[in-house]
């Protein structure tokens, strides 16, 4: 603690270190809350062939994880409703209110699935229950997005903003390799196959509903962004804060979160969600080879966030952009064509590694780019909403689109699919000024210092 007598320079350090301090904690308290909704979201897919039998009639394996899939494509629809909602409540009540609600929202969703009788037990209502609770997580999900690029951007400090925003990628990447370390470990050193169809795959949904009362506890004892606060209040500037009419005030920025969003999230579910499936289907490697490429490469991949959103503070958003736009549009096509004739693993995985070395120059900073283009009174729906749109037409559909071409013969089609989606995105990236120059959060944070 500094006396009152002490220097200057020897407050200000105090300062600094009491400001180091607090955002840290707020770094990690909206992250780890991130980590366990994605790792919720994911539990999903991981186990659905385990607990398909339980929620639908007997009948073909096929048609039961067909139900499966399908409700957890109504998740992805109802992502853009959840950007809607939590985007407006962020932006009219506060970062840390949405953030504490959109993660008791995905717990109450995991607690149901983990505790709904089967289809034996209560007939017709448990898949009722279970579309349920996946609409719940899908408005979870759709709100934390926003919420959190909104939270994580406005505690950054200006010279680290690109660094402390790709958590959000790290602990979305981590939720997935959490749910499959899960999966990992319960079918190879605890429960036979039998009993994990019989009651073991409610264990990782249980797991999620526990991990979530964490997060919420550590949610709960997060501050408020200065942005947030100092914009509280103010007559009828408040008065459209999260508003649909107030998000139209600002088409230009709309409309570039769509054009930066949709070759992202087709690359990035590409080379992440379908590549196992791709893995197998397409390359011809055993499930257990494909599920440890997978799981390892997007260990690296999560590593890599950090490292490019540094690189970001030092030489800007557009660059790294430009970079994915022009990688991912010239290569794409030789990665996904070479993977798929390859018969090494070896070779597969380095192809793996390339591909999420290239989309790492989308995901590190999408969430960035995104919270600097709008002011705060609009921030959390300006992000949330055309994220979630386009997430859910174009992300959400990635990996059916690439099964489709496969079932009809015309698996390169998809190749040259994802190759278009991301030129999209990169003739957004050109026409695009460079967000770390222009961020609306330098002219607030001007704002609060003289106020």
């Amino acid at each position: 603690m500094v006396t009152a007598d002490a220097t200057p320079s020897e407050k200000a350090r105090e300062r600094d270190s009491h400001d180091m301090g607090w955002r840290l904690r707020a770094i990690f308290g909206g992250s780890i809350g991130n980590l366990v909704e994605w790792y919720d979201w994911y539990a999903y897919s991981a186990f659905s062939l385990y607990f398909a039998p339980a929620f639908f009639p007997k009948g073909s394996q096929t048609a039961q994880l067909l139900n499966t899939a399908a409700i957890f494509a109504v998740g992805f629809l109802m992502r853009p409703i959840g950007g809607w909602i939590f985007g407006r409540y962020a932006d009219r009540v506060g970062r840390k209110a949405a953030l504490t609600s959109s993660v008791f929202l995905m717990s109450f969703g995991s607690l149901m699935i983990a505790l709904t009788p089967g289809y034996a037990s209560i007939g017709i209502a448990a898949p009722v229950m279970l579309v349920t609770a996946r609409l719940l997580q899908g408005l979870s999900v759709g709100g934390e997005y926003g919420t959190s690029a909104t939270y994580l951007s406005e505690v950054a400090t200006r010279d680290r903003r690109g660094f402390y925003s790709s958590f959000q990628y790290v602990t979305l990447v981590g939720g997935h390799l959490a749910a499959l370390a899960v999966q990992l470990v319960l079918q190879r050193l605890v429960l036979t196959p039998a009993e994990l169809s019989a009651w073991g795959w409610r264990i990782p949904f249980v797991i999620g509903a526990v991990l979530a009362v964490v997060a919420l506890y550590l949610r709960r004892r997060l501050e408020e962004t200065e942005s947030f606060k100092a914009q509280k209040g103010e007559g009828e500037r408040a008065q459209r804060k999260g508003t649909i009419a107030e998000l139209m005030r600002h088409p230009k920025a709309l409309l570039l979160v769509v054009g930066l969003t949709l070759g992202g999230t087709v690359a990035f579910y590409t080379y992440t969600a379908y590549m196992k499936n791709f893995l197998v289907n397409s390359v011809g490697l055993p499930k257990d080879t494909a599920t440890l490429l997978a799981f390892v490469s997007l260990f690296l991949y999560m590593l890599m966030q950090p490292l490019f959103g540094l690189v970001s503070d030092h030489i800007g958003r557009r660059p790294l952009l430009l970079g994915f736009g022009i990688l991912g549009t010239l290569g794409t096509v030789p990665i996904l064509t070479a993977l798929s004739e390859t018969k090494s693993a070896w070779v597969a995985f380095a192809l793996m590694m390339v591909s999420l070395v290239i989309v790492s120059g989308y995901t590190s900073i999408n969430a960035i780019v995104k919270a600097e283009m709008f002011p705060t009174e609009i921030r959390a729906l300006g992000v949330g909403l055309p994220y979630g749109v386009t997430v859910a037409i174009f992300g959400g559909t990635a990996e059916y689109v690439g099964l489709w071409f496969k079932d009809h013969g015309h698996e390169p089609y998809f190749f040259w699919y994802v190759s278009a989606c991301i030129f999209v995105s990169f003739i957004a990236y050109l026409g695009m000024t460079d967000t770390k120059k222009t961020s609306l959060l330098d002219r607030e944070s001007a704002e609060t210092t003289d106020r």
